[in-house]
């Protein structure tokens, strides 16, 4: 299932720009065969079906700059776990849930 996004950037509160990726539809379906085959999201995921370190890859660039550091970035992702889920299962689309996120990065970083 593709998703129709057609905003490429969201600009934060507190000024950090973030660059609204493609969906990742080869780490969307080896994320949910994971869960599917029991894997459990406190065992952690390689580096390669991670959507965190995928997404901190594109977004360190502004947000580390903005005094917001991986740790924040990951504890944020894993906060945000039933989302990513729902994304995962096709119950929301990637703009709702990178956008969700963003707003989640936001709030925190105007809270420090």
């Amino acid at each position: 299932m593709a998703s129709l996004w057609l905003m490429t950037t969201l600009e934060l509160a507190g000024g950090p720009r973030l660059e609204v990726p493609e969906e990742p539809e080869e780490l969307r379906i080896a994320l949910r065969d994971a869960l599917l085959s029991g894997k459990d999201w406190r065992d952690g995921f390689s580096d390669d079906i991670c959507l965190g370190i995928w997404l901190w890859a594109r977004w360190q660039p502004s947000l580390e700059p903005a005094g917001f550091s991986r740790d924040e970035f990951v504890e944020t992702v894993e906060d945000y776990r039933r989302e990513e889920w729902l994304w995962l299962a096709g119950d929301r689309q990637w703009g709702q849930f990178v956008t969700g996120l963003a707003g989640r990065i936001g709030r925190r970083l105007s809270a420090s």
